[in-house]
């Protein structure tokens, strides 16, 4: 919880997301609408930090970053949007205005259930996906390993398209916390293996590491190339999602990028 940013110059949205437009997407999938099998499967990957708590909320100048979120999702329209630390309202808000079925996880801090302030009324702080597709199921649990103040967990949703959407916040790599990130990312990997099994499936998270947590058989993406704490948001999709590539796109009122992937979406055999 407790990191440090840069403040950034406040621009307005409009053209922060300038470069959000169908241009941005057309490598991944051309403008599409939703997906279905044949065609390609986007998924967004963004970190709000919008706990009013974290080192970095002096940038997010709220409601700010949730007009950039807003912003981003209607101009890129993906299939998916995975948010870390993000409030309950706030997602609920962003998937009200951009037309997602949406799903949140809350997480544990210091022993108990954290609410976003800075302004209050934000609801619990945690994980949330997005969906254009309607929702079939939702499955969320801590880690078994933890490390530091704040319960980690992850959250997957399965939709009515056939592909499972999951996402997790890992620990830091700091010395306390190091061992935990470790072990979840173990974790993590064995529930993708399993849920790729007979689903298809597609993560999208903030990591906390460079190196890969997908398990055998399972691709991986990452934001290497972001100005903003590079490397660290990562994206894995299953068999049935081929031919990935990936767009990293700035964002301004957070201290993370936006990871957008793109992949075929086949036919499970």
């Amino acid at each position: 919880m407790a990191r440090s940013c840069v403040d950034r110059p406040r621009s307005a949205v409009v053209l922060v997301m300038a470069s959000v437009g169908c241009t941005l997407i057309l490598a991944l999938s051309g403008c599409g609408g939703s997906s279905s099998a044949g065609s390609t499967y986007t998924l967004m990957q963004m970190n709000l930090c919008l706990s009013g708590l974290a080192g970095c909320y002096g940038g997010v100048a709220y409601p700010t970053v949730v007009e950039e979120a807003v912003a981003g999702i209607r101009a890129a329209h993906p299939d998916a949007v995975t948010l870390n630390e993000v409030c309950r309202r706030d997602a609920t808000r962003i998937a009200r205005r951009t037309g997602y079925h949406v799903r949140f996880s809350r997480v544990i801090y210091r022993g108990e259930r954290l609410r976003c302030v800075r302004p209050g009324g934000r609801g619990l702080f945690g994980d949330a996906v997005l969906t254009d597709a309607a929702v079939k199921s939702t499955e969320s649990h801590d880690f078994q390993a933890q490390a530091g103040l704040e319960r980690r967990r992850w959250l997957c949703v399965s939709t009515r398209v056939d592909v499972d959407v999951c996402t997790a916040h890992l620990n830091t790599r700091t010395r306390i916390e190091v061992a935990g990130n470790d072990a979840q990312c173990v974790e993590l990997a064995a529930l993708l293996a399993r849920r790729a099994w007979t689903r298809t499936v597609i993560f999208g998270g903030d990591v906390n590491r460079r190196e890969t947590c997908a398990p055998t058989g399972v691709w991986t993406r990452t934001d290497r190339s972001a100005e903003q704490a590079p490397g660290v948001q990562h994206v894995y999709g299953s068999g049935a999602l081929r031919g990935p590539s990936a767009k990293v796109v700035r964002a301004r009122h957070t201290d993370h990028d936006i990871l957008l992937v793109g992949a075929h979406l086949t036919v499970r055999r």
